[in-house]
C-alpha cells in the first residue's frame, strides 16, 4: 500500500471510528479471476469421468466455479462449484482438458475463482460449413443480426456465451466485495471447419474481436480489447485435424501478441481417432495451464 494511502488511513479512520483493519484489508484483497472457455467436442468433453487424473481424483476442486452453457442449456448467470459434465441426457459425467487447467490454476491461486463455458460438439463457426443443430459460433453482423442465442431459441452460440458473461457479471461478478478481473479465454475448436479452412483465420479472427469488443462495452475497461487467447491445435492422428486451422492459428499468433497457440499435434486419441483420450486431454490440459499459468504471474 502506498505511503501517502497509510497516512491518510491513520489520521482519517480512527476520526471516522473506523477499525482501520477494515480499510487496510479491502485494498490488500485481490480480484477474483475469471476464465472463459469455449468451443466444439474436444472442449465439451468426451472422456469418462472414471478416467480423470488420480490427482484430480483424489483432491476434487475446492476454488473453482463455473456456470456452463451447451447449445439450448443455458448458463442462467449462475455458479456452482465445478466437477466436469456436458450436457447430455445418457452420459453427462464427462470431461476435457480444462479440468486439468481448473486445476493447475486451483494450486496456483489457492482461491475462488470462476470459470464461464460455452460448449457444443461438432459446431462449425463458419455458416457455410456443417454445424450441431445448425448453431454456429459466426461473428458475422449479418448472422447475428437474424438470429437469437442459442438457449433463447435463436441458432447463435456467440451469443449464448457472451450473453450468459453478461448475466454471470450482471448477477454475481459485479457484486463480489474484491471485484473480478477477467484474465483468458480457452479455445479448442475447428474440427467442424476444416471444409473452409481457408475463411479460418477471419473467421476466428472476427469471433475473438467479438468477444473483447462486448467485454469492452459490458466493463468499460479497455484492458479487455486485448485479453489473452489459449487455443490447443489437433493431434497429428486426428481424422478431422487440419492443417489449414492450424496454420490459420499460427497466422493469429503472428499478428496478435496476446493470441497463444499450445501444439498437441502428440496427443493420443480415442478409438475415433476424432476426441483426446484422457492422456491426450491431461496433455493439453497441462500445456494450456503453464500459458494460463504464466499469464496470470505476469499480471498479478
Amino acid at each position: 500500500m502506498n505511503t501517502w494511502l497509510l497516512r491518510f488511513l491513520f489520521i482519517v479512520c480512527p476520526m471516522m471510528g473506523i477499525p482501520l483493519e477494515l480499510w487496510a484489508s479491502s485494498f490488500d484483497k485481490e480480484k477474483s479471476i475469471v476464465i472463459l472457455t469455449a468451443g466444439q467436442s474436444n472442449t465439451d468433453g468426451r472422456v469418462n469421468n472414471s478416467e480423470l487424473p488420480e490427482y484430480i481424483q483424489r483432491d476434487k476442486y475446492r476454488y473453482c466455479q463455473w456456470s456452463f452453457g451447451s447449445g439450448t442449456h443455458s448458463g442462467n448467470g449462475t455458479f456452482d462449484t465445478f466437477w466436469p459434465r456436458i450436457y447430455n441426457e445418457n452420459n453427462p459425467n464427462r470431461w476435457a482438458y480444462d479440468a486439468v487447467v481448473y486445476y493447475k490454476v486451483e494450486q496456483q491461486l489457492q482461491r475462488p475463482f470462476y470459470v464461464i463455458k460455452e460448449s457444443l460438439g461438432g459446431t462449425a463457426i463458419d455458416t457455410l460449413c456443417q454445424s450441431n443443430s445448425n448453431m454456429h459460433w459466426s461473428a458475422s453482423p449479418d448472422y447475428l443480426a437474424r438470429t437469437e442465442a442459442a438457449d433463447k431459441g435463436g441458432k447463435s452460440l456467440l451469443k449464448a456465451f457472451t450473453e450468459n458473461i453478461s448475466a454471470c457479471i450482471d448477477q454475481y461478478l459485479s457484486k463480489l466485495p474484491e471485484g473480478y478481473d477477467i484474465k483468458v479465454m480457452l479455445w479448442h475448436q475447428g474440427e467442424s471447419d476444416r471444409s473452409q479452412a481457408e475463411r479460418y483465420h477471419d473467421n476466428l479472427k472476427e469471433v475473438v474481436a467479438y468477444v473483447r469488443h462486448f467485454l469492452v462495452e459490458k466493463t468499460g475497461r479497455s484492458e479487455y480489447a486485448h485479453l489473452p487467447i489459449v487455443c490447443g491445435t489437433f493431434s497429428k492422428d486426428s481424422k478431422q485435424g487440419s492443417q489449414g486451422v492450424v496454420r490459420a492459428l499460427y497466422q493469429l499468433q503472428k499478428e496478435d501478441p496476446y493470441f497463444h497457440v499450445v501444439d498437441v499435434s502428440d496427443a493420443t486419441l480415442g478409438k475415433d481417432q476424432i476426441h483426446f483420450d484422457a492422456a491426450g486431454a491431461e496433455l493439453l490440459g497441462k500445456r494450456m495451464a503453464e500459458v494460463v499459468k504464466g499469464i496470470l504471474m505476469d499480471e498479478r
